[in-house]
């Protein structure tokens, strides 16, 4: 059993608070593939940062709310064009940005190939990000659903759009914050789009 570490949740292009769990955490990293699909949470969405402010990004699931769906079995729907809408809109928030160019290429992939289920699609985006974040982690995953992990810090309710970020966060420049100044916690792609190699010394 680990200790001292964190169980996180599989998120889409998680926020910043998330990244900063898993820095402090490492390398004890567990993370959650049995509960049951909670919605409205970074699971399936990320807030970026658009001309008006916070813009949410969110990958729709197929309907099955009826029956409790474990996350490792939500199916994407693919009924819509989601993926060429994410990454006009990753594109238009973020051109401008120091850094999107150096990563433009194999953020790319996500939004021209279509994934089936939603948890394999954020586990290999979560790769691409750790590696571009350089943070030497690799993840082990739960093999059932538990309630409590006496020797982990729970993340899976803490870190979520409708609460308070559990850390401050001291200001990093963002492209569009001369209209709104500041945002906390947006997605990671928000500190690496305007940091590039020094987003892991924010973290």
């Amino acid at each position: 059993m680990m200790e001292n570490g964190a169980l996180l949740p599989m998120f889409y292009l998680p926020p910043v608070s998330y990244f900063t769990a898993l820095n402090q955490s490492k390398p004890n990293i567990l993370i959650e593939k049995h509960e049951h699909f909670p919605k409205q949470t970074y699971r399936n969405r990320a807030n970026i940062y658009s001309p008006d402010g916070v813009l949410a990004l969110v990958v729709p699931v197929v309907k099955g709310a009826k029956v409790h769906t474990p996350v490792k079995d939500v199916k994407i729907s693919n009924d819509f064009a989601w993926q060429r809408l994410h990454w006009m809109s990753l594109q238009s928030c973020y051109r401008r940005s120091a850094y999107f160019e150096f990563y433009e290429d194999e953020f790319a992939h996500f939004y021209e190939e279509q994934f089936n289920f939603l948890f394999d699609y954020n586990e290999q985006l979560l790769h691409l990000l750790l590696k571009f974040l350089k943070l030497p982690v690799k993840p082990q995953y739960t093999n059932e659903y538990e309630r409590n992990y006496p020797m982990l810090t729970d993340y899976r309710n803490t870190i979520h759009p409708k609460k308070d970020v559990p850390s401050e966060q001291k200001p990093y420049f963002q492209v569009f914050e001369e209209r709104n100044g500041f945002l906390k916690d947006l997605s990671i792609v928000d500190l690496l789009f305007n940091q590039g190699p020094q987003s892991v010394n924010y973290l």
